[in-house]
Parts: structure tokens; C-alpha cells; sequence
């Protein structure tokens, strides 16, 4: 029953995951837009204010505030990944327990 018991709380955590999962992706998705918006306003200045378009990519990126921007979304990024790295880890557990449920109960018959 041991192995019962801790299939279903790998199960319970699964499910936890997968909720963790939609909001850690809404929020890279959000940090991913707004640096994008970001980004793109600040080129746009750059370009009104006369700057070479093949220089301005790189000077808008290391304005303090895109910058900040970015890493918001690279660890949005990591976090969201992160996530996706546990579901898959608790997966194989669940898969793992599951086999030896079915080897305990196959041999009991």
C-alpha cells in the first residue's frame, strides 16, 4: 500500500506543477512582451533621433531599463523552464512507482 500511497501523492504534485505551470508561463509570456514593447519603442526613439539602425539594436539593449527587461524575461524564462523540468521528473516517478505497483500486484496473482 506504501507504493500506492506514494503514487498518488506524485500525482498530487504533478497536478501542482501543472497549475504552477500556467501561471509561470503567463508571467514569461508577459515579461517576454514587455521587453519586446520595450525594445521597440526604444529603437524607434533611437532611429528618430538619427542613429545608424546598425548600431541602434545594440544601444538600446544596454539602456538600463531593456536591460532589466530582458533579464525579467530570461528569468521568467528560467523559471517557466524550470517548471517543465520538474512536471517531466515527477512524470517518470509516476511511471516509475507505476511499474512497481503492477510488478508487486502482477506477482500476487
Amino acid at each position: 500500500m506504501d507504493l500506492y500511497n506514494e503514487l498518488m501523492q506524485k500525482q498530487k504534485e504533478l497536478d501542482i506543477c501543472i497549475k504552477s505551470l500556467r501561471k509561470t508561463g503567463n508571467d514569461y509570456a508577459e515579461a517576454y512582451t514587455n521587453y519586446r514593447i520595450k525594445l521597440s519603442q526604444e529603437l524607434v526613439k533611437l532611429r528618430d533621433e538619427g542613429m545608424p539602425v546598425t548600431i541602434a539594436y545594440d544601444v538600446a539593449r544596454g539602456k538600463q531599463e531593456i536591460a532589466k527587461a530582458k533579464f525579467n524575461e530570461i528569468s521568467k524564462e528560467a523559471i517557466y523552464k524550470a517548471n517543465l523540468e520538474s512536471i517531466n521528473a515527477i512524470k517518470l516517478q509516476i511511471k516509475i512507482l507505476d511499474n512497481q505497483l503492477e510488478k508487486e500486484w502482477g506477482n500476487a496473482k
